[in-house]
């Protein structure tokens, strides 16, 4: 899977569960993540893990960041 997409910058400011459904749709062989904003998470690369972190604060959980394999 070398030309396989490794960030989404276009799902920042998406419903979470709309930013998860388009990763999944690009890359089914990635498991994701959704972390709430301001989570520690463990530090380490994993080419199979994409982290979609969401502002818990907002009733709409939008993503804050760029997804992105690792």
């Amino acid at each position: 899977m070398s030309n396989a997409k490794t960030s989404w910058p276009e799902v920042v400011g998406w419903p979470a569960t709309a930013a998860v459904t388009q990763i999944n749709s690009d890359r089914p062989d990635v498991a994701i993540e959704v972390i709430p904003a301001g989570t520690t998470v463990a530090p380490g690369y994993n080419a199979k893990r994409v982290r979609v972190f969401f502002n818990a604060g907002d009733p709409r959980g939008p993503v804050v960041s760029t997804p992105v394999v690792g």
